[in-house]
């Protein structure tokens, strides 16, 4: 493995940084602390800092000798989970319900490690971006930066984005062209019956019944209308209904996240639910209303900068540990909407051994600190392999 001398001294210095981050969790947009800790780290290293982007991300920019070259941009997420971590080692969360449940302190401070070999060590011919996004769990931060002019503002050819993936071992890369993860859409639904007695369900249109048999017939949406070759997943996560044991309710509601890989196969589930659920409660006598919100597009690596990144990855892990046609994932990510405007490529980098079995968003779950100087060597691969470019 293919580790810069650099990084191996630094590593105990980077595993303080990233436990420290641990111990602090921040929500999105509420990263105060954090995005201090960045700024300050980069602005130590020489480069051109500026803060406050949607409010909490950082961006730093390191500049190159060869101002004909285009800057290139690597981003990082910064926000913790809102959940309750499990784990009772030292650096354990120290905020109530607040855990880095995901590995964004690892991301963190893999990106700051690639900074700090880049501006002291090794100077890179053409420009970088180190992006410091705030809010990545499902709070919108990579398309409020967007909206906050972050291309104009910070100007590059290509940007660049990985996570931590307890799936595969450490010592390990996962890359794909094209779809990696999948698009996010959220459902609420409505269904409006007429209430009244538990013991007179005949003189009523019983809500709970029309929504069985919706979440029922919504099943069958995936299974049977969607090829089997194309990846979706629609599932209902929650139901509420009802206030007393003896008491038809009035109404149900219904959420749901709905997951798939091409537009064409969102445009049929969400044509699908519409079908389905209006079909139903029209069946029984009710009525619905649905409220269909597409968050997030899918995650779709551009072939180019799939090759370079799939090519920066042997550089340090070496050729037999980078599946370049590792399988979709039908979570989601944010960085789908940096993908939308600019070409680039995401990784996910395994950091899976003895010790880290737990998957992200597990209240056991912590990142692996052997983890650190790898993913900042990858980065730094992903800078020379770009300013290595002929095109």
């Amino acid at each position: 493995m293919r580790i810069h001398p650099a990084l191996r001294q630094w590593h105990e210095q980077m595993k303080a940084w990233r436990r420290d981050l641990h111990t602090h969790p921040e929500l999105g947009f509420e990263e105060h602390r954090t995005s201090q800790f960045v700024a300050s780290k980069l602005e130590s290293w020489g480069l051109e800092v500026e803060r406050g982007i949607a409010g909490t991300g950082v961006v730093g920019t390191l500049r190159g000798s060869d101002p004909t070259r285009k800057p290139i941009a690597l981003r990082a997420d910064m926000d913790a989970l809102p959940m309750r971590e499990e784990n009772q080692f030292a650096h354990a969360s120290g905020s109530p319900g607040r855990m880095h449940g995901c590995g964004h302190d690892g991301h963190t401070v893999m990106l700051l490690g690639a900074a700090k070999y880049l501006a002291t060590v090794a100077p890179p011919a053409g420009s970088v971006h180190f992006i410091f996004q705030p809010a990545e769990e499902g709070l919108g931060g990579a398309q409020r930066m967007l909206d906050d002019r972050l291309f104009s503002r910070f100007e590059c050819s290509s940007v660049y984005g990985l996570h931590n993936w307890p799936g595969l071992p450490l010592g390990t890369v996962g890359i794909r062209q094209g779809p990696m993860m999948a698009s996010m859409d959220r459902v609420t639904i409505d269904i409006v019956g007429k209430g009244g007695h538990g013991g007179l369900p005949h003189l009523t249109v019983d809500p709970v019944v029309v929504t069985a048999h919706a979440i029922t017939a919504l099943q069958t949406l995936v299974s049977r209308s969607i090829d089997p070759l194309q990846a979706a997943a629609l599932s209902i996560t929650c139901v509420t209904a009802g206030t007393s044991h003896n008491v038809i309710p009035e109404s149900a509601r219904l959420t749901g996240t709905i997951r798939s890989l091409i537009p064409e196969v969102r445009d049929q589930l969400e044509a699908g639910i519409h079908r389905i659920v209006n079909g139903v409660a029209q069946a029984f006598g009710a009525t619905a209303k649905i409220e269909y919100e597409r968050q997030l597009p899918a995650l779709s690596n551009t072939p180019r900068e799939t090759q370079l990144a799939r090519r920066a990855a042997a550089n340090v892990v070496g050729e037999g540990n980078v599946d370049e046609a590792i399988d979709p994932v039908l979570g989601s990510e944010d960085f789908a909407c940096m993908l939308q405007q600019k070409p680039g490529a995401y990784a996910f980098l395994g950091q899976a051994d003895a010790g880290h079995r737990p998957m992200i968003h597990s209240p056991r779950y912590d990142f692996n600190d052997e983890l650190l100087p790898i993913g900042s060597s990858y980065w730094i691969a992903v800078v020379e392999q770009e300013m290595a470019r002929s095109d």
